[in-house]
């Protein structure tokens, strides 16, 4: 498992500096993971089959995973299995963030979204990318041909984040722009008043779009690593404070502990999948995560 896990990690995955190698690496150590772990199998069942319920047809079960699994499987339609994706990336300066020599936050969330691809593509899910700031940037329509994980990747290694956010309103424009029930999957740090978004984000799911927020933080946010006076700078005023890093840590990582929770406790109340990240965390768990995701909406 070593070797696998070598895979997932973002130390390793920074030494690479082609985004196409970098999805490869981390889908290729994600679905060895996957059939090592008592997940096995687990790659097939959730884009082929769903679990059997009532109403269903008991000829439609399929006794083959039945023998398997000692569980009662239905084999998907074509109109039940592919779903359309959209990956929304944020490009708000606070994104280029980073801690000495990690990936920053966009770096990592871009790792992530080009490894989504790669699944959804492999899945023949139709998937689109969708970049924000103040507004909704630019949109790639969503294609499930193997030639859209060029498209979505080429675009995506061209992105630098740059611009102020507006994260509530970009989200507003997305629900308005989409027509069919899609998998909405927003990737920022979200380091703004958590009320607007979080109200845009109802929006969507009322729109019949099912929602997952990879909440990306760089590892200095979440653990403040800081000692004596630091100087801190906010990525898009460029104000600059000095602080004394000992005696604010307490209040800071309480002040983080609170902000990340809203968010999970207000997304929970929405029934939308929030899933807190930070840049030295394997990436296998935001994969599984849009696995889990995928096998609710069948």
């Amino acid at each position: 498992m070593a070797a696998v896990e070598k895979y997932l990690k973002p130390e390793v995955i920074r030494q690479i500096s082609r985004l196409d190698l970098r999805a490869q690496f981390i889908v290729k150590g994600f679905m060895q993971g996957l059939h090592a772990s008592p997940f096995h199998g687990f790659s097939v069942e959730f884009s082929e089959h769903r679990k059997y319920t009532q109403g269903d047809n008991p000829q439609d079960i399929d006794w083959l995973v039945y023998a398997k699994t000692d569980k009662y499987y239905v084999k998907k339609f074509e109109a039940e299995t592919n779903i359309t994706g959209y990956l929304a990336m944020d490009l708000s300066g606070s994104m280029a963030y980073r801690y000495q020599k990690e990936l920053s936050k966009f770096e990592y969330a871009t790792c992530i979204a080009a490894a989504l691809c790669y699944l959804m593509v492999h899945q023949q899910d139709p998937v689109g990318l969708v970049t924000f700031g103040e507004k909704i940037i630019d949109v790639l329509p969503p294609k499930s041909k193997r030639q859209q994980i060029g498209n979505v990747l080429s675009h995506l290694a061209r992105l630098k984040p740059r611009a102020k956010t507006d994260i509530a309103t970009s989200l507003i424009q997305l629900a308005a722009m989409l027509r069919h029930s899609s998998l909405v999957m927003i990737f920022s740090d979200l380091l703004v008043d958590p009320e607007p978004v979080l109200a845009a984000m109802r929006r969507l799911k009322h729109g019949g779009h099912e929602v997952i927020v990879f909440h990306v933080l760089d590892q200095a946010e979440v653990d403040f690593p800081f000692d004596g006076l630091v100087e801190l700078r906010d990525p898009e005023t460029h104000e600059r404070i000095q602080v004394d890093a000992d005696g604010f840590r307490k209040d800071y990582l309480k002040a983080i502990g609170e902000f990340r929770e809203t968010y999970k406790r207000e997304c929970a109340k929405s029934r939308i999948d929030y899933l807190p990240l930070h840049t030295g965390m394997p990436f296998d768990k935001a994969l599984m995560e849009y696995l889990l995701s995928r096998r609710n909406m069948g």
